[in-house]
């Protein structure tokens, strides 16, 4: 029945509703338009809806917009409403006039603005999007990396409102430090350093960074200053010591302090060493440790003055032309053959000339002939003496001996060319040669002989002809190609024997594909199969704490090329030896010239320096190579006065004196056993190496050596390790079966049939052999 009444009220006022209209319509009539439409406005009904636009709305974070609000009555007929507005369900916030500011958090938010007019209210959806890119945040920030370590780093971008925003960074090193991938991957440089706002990762004109700390790695090498070192017995000497990475970045060590060749004693905290009263050079004596890394310093003792024992002249003995001049210089010696300052007067014994008494400035007279220690140097009671020959004067010209011979040039090289004349007696006769090419390979310069080779590679025998008068003398020249690329790298030493904790210096020799030495870029040292570490640049090797034979270890590497070589680290430190690798692959080395009668046999190469000559091959034989005043001729000479100086400089006690005393027919155990005149070896000579196949022995001879007999080896004893330091001359006598490194001042001689197992190396003189002598490397 309600209801009923409700629609019946309904139909009731609806008439009425239009009957108004009906005389508002009249009531137009006659008016203006505006005066019409605000009388409609009057008699609208009442508000039944209120329609808010825009809806939806969308907005970006804190955008703004304008909402209006439509009220209609029942009918559909707007009426004029004043809006209270709202924000019901988030999204921003509103003013009273409907202006919309949208919020920070982006999302749909249904039906959130509102307008109320009476009872009614109308809503609108908003939907509040993302904000451009405004800030990006690089992570992590700050990092500690250590050097060459990788870091992958994330860009985070962000609006306005502090919502995430999706983008891809462009990535970059702004400040050092490092390296970065397009992917964000930093790897750490090889610099230390803390490398501020240095990753940077950026989209248009907006950016983000992030600060690196690289640090150093682990220690690698240690290096002890000073080095080397010259301090006088007894005196102190404070050593530091400086841990770098692989890359050369200092890192802090503490670094454990030791002695291990002698030369005095350290404090192993503090790095304070002392010195002892033995004099010599002690090559990398001292140490400084950390964990498996060591470095080392040398040091050279000077020792306290002593009593002066025996005086050594040189040259001896020595070559002077009549009326010619030689400058003679005396050496006096402790009896531990520790050098002691002298004043000496010189004087002439035995005839050959004169001297003068204060300078050591020597006259030859013109008697020729040899003078058997007829120069003399006298200090106090001690004196030394030396031999001069004054020679018959020069005939005429004989032969021309050119040099290099052979020579190898590359195709187009250059090759310089030497001519020495000599008379028939074998002196030096000064000429002026013209040069010729005789046999192709090239062509010559005629008055300097500069050898330019052809482009044409092969072996062009006596090809060079240099001629004086009615005299010349040939070389052959080997042409060979044009270096190719490295083909191959070969380390040396290979094997090599180490001491624990020890160093050993590798070198690598690089060759072509035809064998030919190709300069080497580098090479980059490592160590693949452990046993130490190795300087990459230097390819100083230090052993580590465990014995054993480590193959193929140490390796060099020139671009995609390497080479290796085997290490065996040893407990027990090997026998020293005074020889340098390079200079103990000469059977003989002499300073002016080498010569051979008849029948003999160098098995092992030959090296001359300053001299060239070499005579009598054929018909003897060399099967080794010949280095003639060459680089490597050169540095054999430096390294043999090194190891003579050595040897000389090694303490003998005074029990090993020998004096003059002949030692053929004794039994000598190792050790260093000294004379201040010569020393004979008539008979058998024996050295007991007692077991130990490291066993070393020395002789010193302030003068000369003679032999008439033989050196025999029992109980372990190695001819390589046998080392006889002569202050002149040596004479292997008739057929005498000698052993050992003879390391003469002047001169050697291998009289009929001597045979020699070690090395004949004089300094100064001649290597001479006369017939059926042999001489093979130990």
């Amino acid at each position: 029945m309600k209801s009923f009444l409700n629609n019946r009220f309904v139909q009731a006022r609806a008439p009425r509703r239009r009957v108004a209209r009906l005389l508002a319509l009249v009531a137009c009539v006659g008016l203006s338009l505006s005066a019409c439409d605000v009388h409609k406005s009057v008699v609208a009904g009442t508000v039944s809806t209120i329609t808010v636009s825009p809806n939806p709305a969308t907005l970006a974070i804190n955008g703004t917009q304008q909402f209006t609000a439509v009220g209609k009555d029942f009918d559909g007929a707007i009426a004029t409403i004043t809006p209270v507005w709202s924000v019901v369900s988030g999204g921003g916030s509103i003013s009273a006039s409907g202006l919309f500011t949208a919020g920070t958090t982006p999302g749909t938010f249904a039906s959130t603005v509102v307008a109320t007019s009476g009872g009614k209210s109308g809503s609108a959806t908003v939907i509040v999007t993302l904000g451009p890119l405004a800030t990006i945040t690089v992570t992590p920030n700050p990092m500690s990396l250590a050097v060459g370590a990788t870091q992958q780093y994330v860009a985070v971008g962000k609006d306005a409102g502090g919502n995430v925003v999706a983008f891809t960074p462009t990535w970059a090193v702004i400040a050092g430090g490092g390296s970065i991938s397009t992917t964000g991957l930093f790897t750490a440089g090889a610099a230390g350093g803390t490398f501020t706002n240095t990753v940077q990762a950026s989209s248009g004109t907006i950016t983000g960074n992030a600060t690196v700390t690289v640090t150093a790695g682990p220690v690698a090498t240690i290096v002890v200053t000073p080095n080397p070192v010259t301090l006088n017995a007894g005196a102190q000497q404070q050593f530091t010591a400086v841990g770098k990475d692989a890359s050369g970045n200092v890192v802090p060590i503490t670094p454990v302090w030791s002695v291990v060749v002698g030369g005095g004693s350290i404090d192993n905290v503090t790095g304070v060493f002392t010195a002892g009263i033995v004099g010599g050079t002690f090559t990398n004596t001292v140490k400084a440790s950390a964990g498996a890394i060591a470095g080392t310093a040398t040091v050279t003792v000077t020792p306290p003055a002593a009593a002066l024992a025996t005086i050594t002249v040189t040259p001896n003995p020595v070559s002077v032309a009549p009326g010619a001049t030689q400058q003679f210089t005396a050496v006096g010696r402790d009896a531990s053959g520790n050098v002691v300052a002298i004043t000496a007067v010189w004087s002439v014994v035995n005839g050959g000339g004169t001297i003068d008494a204060t300078t050591g400035i020597f006259t030859a007279g013109t008697v020729t002939g040899t003078f058997a220690n007829t120069v003399k140097a006298t200090s106090g009671a001690i004196s030394g003496t030396a031999t001069v020959t004054v020679p018959t004067p020069v005939g005429p010209l004989a032969t021309i001996t050119v040099s290099p011979n052979p020579a190898s040039v590359q195709t187009n090289a250059t090759q310089q060319f030497t001519a020495v004349g000599k008379d028939a007696s074998g002196n030096i006769v000064a000429i002026i040669p013209v040069w010729t090419v005789v046999n192709g390979g090239g062509s010559i310069d005629a008055n300097t002989g500069l050898f330019t080779a052809g482009a044409v590679t092969g072996t062009f025998a006596n090809t060079v002809k240099a001629t004086s008068g009615a005299i010349s003398g040939t070389a052959t020249v080997n042409v060979t190609p044009v270096l190719g690329p490295l083909a191959t790298l070969t380390v040396s030493p290979n094997p090599a024997s180490v001491l624990i904790n020890g160093t050993q210096q590798f070198t690598a020799v690089g060759k072509d594909a035809a064998g030919n030495v190709v300069p080497v870029v580098g090479p980059v040292w490592s160590v693949v199969n452990g046993g130490g570490t190795i300087g990459a640049s230097s390819g100083l090797f230090t052993a580590g704490p465990t014995a054993g034979t480590f193959t193929n270890t140490v390796k060099a590497t020139s671009g995609t090329i390497s080479g290796t070589a085997t290490v065996t680290v040893t407990a027990s430190p090997p026998p020293p030896s005074f020889l340098t690798p390079a200079l103990a692959l000469n059977g003989v080395m002499a300073g002016t010239a080498f010569s051979c009668v008849a029948l003999g046999t160098i098995n092992a190469d030959i090296s001359i320096s300053p001299g060239i000559t070499v005579s009598g091959f054929p018909p003897c034989v060399i099967t080794g190579a010949r280095h003639l005043n060459d680089s490597k001729a050169v540095q054999d000479q430096i390294d043999l006065t090194a190891a003579y100086n050595t040897l000389a400089g090694l303490p003998c006690s005074a029990a090993n004196n020998i004096g003059t005393t002949n030692i053929g027919g004794t039994t000598k155990p190792a050790g260093v056993y000294c004379s201040a005149s010569s020393i004979g070896v008539t008979g058998v000579l024996t050295l007991d190496g007692g077991g130990d196949p490291n066993a070393v022995f020395v002789f010193q001879a302030g003068s000369g050596l003679t032999t008439a007999g033989d050196v025999v080896l029992i109980n372990g004893a190695q001819a390589k390790n046998v080392y006889w330091q002569v202050g002149s001359s040596a004479t292997l006598g008739t057929a005498s079966h000698f052993q050992g490194n003879i390391l003469a001042l002047t001169s050697i001689s291998l009289i009929d049939n001597a045979t020699l197992n070690g090395r004949s190396l004089a300094r100064n003189g001649a290597v001479s052999l006369t017939t059926g002598n042999t001489i093979t490397l130990p």
